[in-house]
């Protein structure tokens, strides 16, 4: 099978391409992790005006009632800009999990919420500025009670230690919601991945040693082609995952795209990092925004474990 966009669909991600590559998303990043919102906020408008919000809000709650295609365009295009916010807990997670309850419109007009879902997601992103954040924990839904700060990898993650409150129900599917923000996140670590690739393959054609671009050297173009086959295998478990998603084979589908994505992901970073050399480590350097970014998503809504785990149990009961 071929799988390709629909021009509705390519329409889509090139308006997502020339909003966020006119934005300064680098800037948004770096003043978001010290705690300067306003850029982020601002942005946070502008792609809610894009209908980024709204993807995954049913069409009865207000929202557009999207394919996990037009998810994954999108969360590629936010990994691919490294742009902060709790996207997958408000544009993913939560538009499935509350199904047509009220609260689903106000998450399609742009207003941010959080979750933390146990044991997987342990704390919630992004909690001070969240008008609703929650607690998930055995399939209990509660209204969170926020607690300390806590520090990622990741300065523009910015975590929230969370307990549940007063209870309330989530009306829709929360497995079917977990599943849509695992394949969120798969496709923001494609993103970055891609981005990496694009840096460190600019970086080894420009620098110079002992009168040669090192790009030019074998074991560097090695390393490079194997980020760019991984990435590349990676991409058809996620768009697979995608056409899935909401069907039977959605868990063991998304599953096998994340704990891919996630391998093929840390191997573009590692490569950059050592491709870059010295000036990698140093956080002045754009790239250590990505390099933290993929650190911290590879774990985010479930470890590589977890969800090889997952495809294994599929593999189980269907041999069964």
């Amino acid at each position: 099978m071929k799988f390709t966009w629909t021009e509705e669909q390519r329409a889509f991600a090139d308006s997502l391409e020339s909003l966020l590559a006119a934005s300064d998303t680098v800037g948004v990043a770096r003043a978001w992790a010290e705690d300067d919102t306003a850029p982020g906020l601002a942005l946070w408008s502008r792609l809610a005006e894009q209908g980024v919000n709204a993807l995954m809000v049913a069409e009865d709650a207000g929202g557009m009632g999207a394919t996990g295609v037009e998810l994954v365009i999108a969360f590629e295009a936010l990994g691919r800009h490294a742009v902060p916010g709790p996207w997958v807990e408000s544009a993913a997670y939560l538009p499935v999990a509350l199904g047509t309850e009220a609260l689903a419109g106000e998450l399609a007009e742009g207003a941010i919420a959080s979750v933390a879902v146990a044991p997987h997601v342990p704390h919630a992103l992004d909690a001070d500025l969240a008008a609703h954040v929650f607690f998930v924990d055995a399939g209990q839904a509660s209204v969170a009670t926020i607690g300390e700060r806590l520090h990622s990898v990741d300065n523009t993650r910015r975590l929230f230690r969370v307990s549940s409150g007063a209870p309330t129900a989530l009306s829709g599917d929360l497995e079917a919601a977990f599943d849509t923000a695992a394949l969120a996140t798969a496709a923001q670590l494609l993103g970055a991945g891609e981005r990496l690739l694009a840096d460190a393959v600019a970086y080894v054609k420009q620098r110079r040693q002992f009168g040669r671009e090192i790009g030019s050297y074998q074991a560097i173009k090695h390393q490079l082609a194997d980020v760019r086959i991984a990435l590349d295998f990676a991409r058809p478990l996620i768009n697979g995952a995608a056409l899935s998603l909401g069907s039977a084979d959605a868990t063991r589908d998304v599953a096998a795209a994340k704990a891919f994505t996630a391998e093929a992901a840390y191997r573009a970073s590692r490569v950059a990092l050592q491709v870059h050399g010295a000036i990698g480590y140093t956080r002045e350097l754009d790239l250590s925004l990505w390099i933290v970014k993929v650190r911290a998503l590879v774990t985010a809504w479930g470890t590589p474990a977890h969800h090889r785990g997952q495809v294994l149990d599929a593999l189980v009961r269907a041999g069964a």
